[in-house]
């Protein structure tokens, strides 16, 4: 892979707002564990665009597969309907960061008047991808928002889905934001913390070089044991731990919880310019509420701390409602080459994003900020 040094956002102002998860370090780290390669089904058709030097102008992340995992777009019905009908969903073009439901650029631009030439030949270029490989589709997901409509605007089918996020509101302490809290919800989180931290349990954050090889061994027997239970199969390495703790050690933040001397749970974070994002948890021993604790809380304690003004938790989980998260779009764009195929999936996602509106709105009245706080879905 190609070093994509010094690309930004493109709705940032400066590059220091980049996504961890679009730097040349992570992506590199997934191929080179060997968790997204050709061999696990994501093989690499990354685009560049350059000018006449050899400099890069613009870059897309981009994947031949022949499965749907690893995604949280979920588009298996999709890929079944389309088989029976007599066609052939596999490969597909998948525009994502692998096993990351994070949403961030995804058609990365170097700032200039050549922007808008090296977006439009990204596309080309994709499309040119697939139907060199015989592709079904073309999937960008988790793009931002403004990405999410330039592509409509081109003709790709849009799709929403929503997460839960935690913002800042100027909160100095964990305190103060318990206050704005109803007086039930206070209560209860405050009781969580405390079990949490019962039994002799306490808590410690790694970053940097406290990354040790010791610390990432078991972390990775918690990772382990969710990811089996959850889907059967993770999708990460232990050598990807190992390679991402080292490039990328001071946009890490790692959550363990331990007792009578031995590391019990974890959960893993990146670091944004203003983000902390939760992306990996896991446990060897049963605590109440420690679940709650190491991925949430602590992840709140952290960016009051260090003036954050936003925590993904990642993907899914209504639970994070009542702990102070609030219900946010997520997008995604597809291109279906198959026209028939088009216009069924076409009519099904007018459908779906009524759905996910309507269940926004009714989510957002449930949080549990006390009257008058700001509470309205972002739709």
């Amino acid at each position: 892979m190609k070093r994509l040094k010094g690309l930004a956002n493109p709705d940032a102002s400066s590059a220091t707002a980049i996504n961890p998860f679009v730097t040349h370090d992570f992506l590199l780290s997934l191929e080179e564990s060997g968790a997204a390669t050709a061999r696990t089904g994501w093989a690499g058709r990354h685009l560049l665009v350059e000018d006449e030097t050899g400099a890069t102008l613009a870059a897309m992340p981009a994947y031949l597969k022949n499965h749907s995992r690893g995604e949280y777009v979920f588009d298996q019905g999709w890929a079944e309907a389309f088989e029976r009908a007599g066609g052939d969903y596999y490969p597909k073009l998948q525009v994502c960061v692998p096993f990351t439901p994070v949403t961030g650029p995804r058609l990365l631009l170097r700032p200039g008047h050549s922007a808008n030439a090296a977006r439009e030949a990204l596309i080309a270029g994709a499309l040119e991808i697939v139907k060199r490989e015989h592709a079904s589709s073309l999937h960008i997901t988790f793009p931002t928002e403004s990405e999410w409509k330039y592509l409509a605007g081109l003709g790709f089918l849009a799709r929403t889905d929503r997460q839960f996020h935690w913002r800042n509101e100027g909160y100095s302490t964990f305190r103060g934001f318990l206050a704005a809290l109803s007086s039930r919800k206070r209560k209860m989180i405050s009781r969580e913390r405390r079990e949490a931290l019962a039994d002799g349990v306490s808590i410690v954050r790694l970053t940097g070089r406290d990354l040790t090889e010791a610390a990432w061994d078991a972390f990775f027997a918690f990772y382990m044991d969710t990811g089996s239970r959850k889907w059967g199969s993770p999708y990460l390495n232990r050598r990807f731990f190992s390679i991402v703790g080292e490039r990328m050690h001071d946009k890490i933040v790692l959550v363990m919880a331990k007792r009578a001397g031995r590391y019990i749970a974890g959960a893993l974070n990146f670091l944004g310019s203003d983000t902390i994002y939760g992306r990996y948890w896991g446990a060897v021993e049963h605590q109440a509420f420690l679940h709650f604790e190491v991925c949430y809380y602590q992840a709140i304690d952290y960016a009051i701390e260090h003036g954050l003004k936003v925590v993904e938790a990642g993907a899914q989980g209504a639970h994070k409602l009542a702990r102070g998260y609030r219900p946010v779009p997520t997008y995604s764009a597809h291109y279906i080459a198959n026209s028939s195929f088009r216009r069924a999936v076409a009519d099904y996602l007018e459908r779906e994003r009524e759905y996910v509106e309507a269940e926004s709105e009714e989510l957002s009245q449930l949080a549990p900020f006390r009257k008058g706080e700001k509470q309205e879905a972002e739709f």
